[in-house]
């Protein structure tokens, strides 16, 4: 998959910040002066006129244009047209709803994996980019007909990621317990959570670690581990990564 072009990130907005800012120079990096518009895909937010506009307003500000998907009459033949691809977050069992209702899943696979248009996920955008939502930190409140999403990566991520805090007094469970949980069903894939402020950069087969903050990395069988900005995790992306 040497055209695939991807840049996922955990999250919109950092605490201090405005929408996108923490990740904007990375967007400007990453997009290029070959972009002239993107296509924004507003579907993880009930109110995608607000949504369309408030990322209008951030790209516009980068120098971008922006036409959001809600407003196209034929969503498939904008997606066959589009330059680069910008899906946000939100809810992401709604998003990956509305993308299987409006059959989008295998067109934007198509142009990212075999076209090579730019791909930027945000939060949710970021869940539906790998290969299933099982390990989003999101309420069902709408059932897709799979967890199965649209596979760019073949691992799983988790934004938002949040460290155990060792002065809490809350009982439930850690975002560290959650995701060990997953690895006690049988072939589940690493899981890359992403904490806040970190992003990661997939060009064809290599993937990097960037932004503020760092990640934590878990694989079936074997105990998490830290990992700085800058960490090459091109191994992830190996077709059939090692299960156990």
């Amino acid at each position: 998959m040497a055209k695939r072009r991807l840049l996922l990130v955990s999250n919109s907005t950092l605490h201090g910040g405005g929408y996108l800012e923490h990740c904007q120079q990375h967007l400007r990096d990453f997009l290029g002066p070959n972009v002239k518009r993107i296509l924004f895909v507003p579907y993880a937010l009930s109110d995608r006129e607000a949504y369309a506009k408030m990322a209008r307003e951030k790209f516009e500000s980068l120098g971008y244009g922006l036409d959001s998907i809600h407003e196209s009459p034929d969503p498939t033949e904008a997606v066959r047209k589009a330059e680069a691809i910008f899906i946000g977050g939100g809810n992401t069992f709604r998003l990956l709803k509305a993308l299987y209702d409006d059959g989008l899943m295998q067109p934007i696979r198509k142009r990212v994996l075999e076209d090579g248009i730019p791909y930027v996920g945000s939060s949710a955008g970021t869940n539906v980019a790998t290969i299933s939502i099982n390990t989003t930190n999101d309420m069902p409140i709408v059932y897709p007909p799979s967890l199965t999403a649209l596979g760019l990566v073949p691992f799983n991520i988790n934004p938002h990621y949040l460290d155990p805090d060792v002065n809490s007094t809350h009982m439930g469970e850690t975002r560290e317990k959650r995701i060990l949980q997953y690895h006690e069903e049988p072939n589940t894939p690493p899981v890359l959570g992403l904490r806040e402020g970190s992003l990661l950069l997939v060009e064809g087969n290599k993937a990097t670690l960037q932004g503020k903050t760092g990640a934590r990395l878990f694989v079936r069988g074997n105990s998490p581990t830290e990992h700085k900005p800058g960490m090459d995790f091109s191994f992830l992306l190996a077709e059939g990564p090692e299960k156990r």
